[in-house]
């Protein structure tokens, strides 16, 4: 898969994994200035890598995701809707977003209110298929 200049080579191994994630992030980050805080989590609420700032609580961050997550998913099979992509959750001083990344993990994102959603959303498509394919 080719990965658009995030990323030169990805490697089998934990630590060029952990790496490259991380390069991918950062990447993301700084083409996408209106995000205040993102992280990989795994679908059980474990965090993989973040960028939240230290007044946040990773964990509770990740926690919080994975409930939300679980309430999307299960929103989505009742009402017979298919399988979860996105969460979009509107705040007065922001959005809360989260895309699946694959079958193990999703994308959490936290913006401000000017960000471009059109620009953002197909953004995250491409940045998920890359942490799946990492992952």
């Amino acid at each position: 898969m080719e990965l658009n200049g995030y990323l030169e080579n990805p490697k089998d191994n934990e630590e060029d994994l952990g790496h490259n994630l991380e390069a991918l992030l950062n990447m993301f980050l700084i083409k996408n200035p209106h995000i205040n805080a993102a992280a990989i989590i795994t679908t059980e609420g474990l965090p993989i890598l973040s960028a939240i700032s230290h007044r946040l609580d990773e964990t509770r961050i990740a926690a919080m995701s994975a409930t939300l997550l679980s309430l999307a998913e299960r929103a989505i099979e009742e009402m017979e809707r298919g399988d979860f992509n996105e969460l979009f959750i509107k705040g007065t001083e922001g959005y809360l977003i989260l895309v699946q990344a694959g079958p193990h993990a999703v994308l959490m994102l936290s913006t401000t209110l000017d960000v471009q959603l059109g620009l953002l959303f197909f953004e995250c498509e491409r940045i998920c298929e890359k942490i799946a394919y990492l992952l």
